[in-house]
C-alpha cells in the first residue's frame, strides 16, 4: 500500500513538472513579464541581437496600435451612420446609398 501512496504522488509531481515545463519554457505559453523575461534570458541572446529583437517587437506594437485606432475610428463612423439612418427613419443602406449619390 504505501508503494502504490509514492506511486501516485511520484506521478502527481512529474504531471507538476511537465505543466511548469510547458508554461514556463515558451514564450507562446508565457502570460507575465516575469514568464516571458525569464523565456528571454534563457536563450542567451547577445546585446545586439536584443536591440534587433526590441526593434522588431517596438514595430509590431506600433502596428497593432494603429490598426486598433483604424478599428475604432471605422466603428465610430459606422456608428454615426446608423444614428443618422435612426434619427431620419432610414434604413443603413438607405443612408449609404443617398451619401454614394452625393459623392458622386
Amino acid at each position: 500500500m504505501p508503494n502504490e501512496i509514492n506511486l501516485q504522488q511520484m506521478i502527481s509531481a512529474l504531471d507538476e513538472m511537465d505543466f511548469e515545463n510547458r508554461t514556463n519554457n515558451s514564450l507562446e505559453h508565457a502570460r507575465t513579464q516575469a514568464q516571458m523575461t525569464g523565456y528571454l534570458s534563457s536563450l542567451d541572446y547577445s546585446l545586439k541581437r536584443l536591440q534587433l529583437l526590441q526593434s522588431a517587437v517596438n514595430d509590431l506594437v506600433e502596428k497593432k496600435q494603429s490598426d486598433r485606432v483604424k478599428q475604432e475610428k471605422l466603428q465610430t463612423y459606422k456608428t454615426k451612420i446608423f444614428n443618422l439612418a435612426k434619427q431620419y427613419g432610414l434604413s443603413y443602406s438607405e443612408v449609404l446609398s443617398i451619401m454614394a449619390t452625393l459623392r458622386s
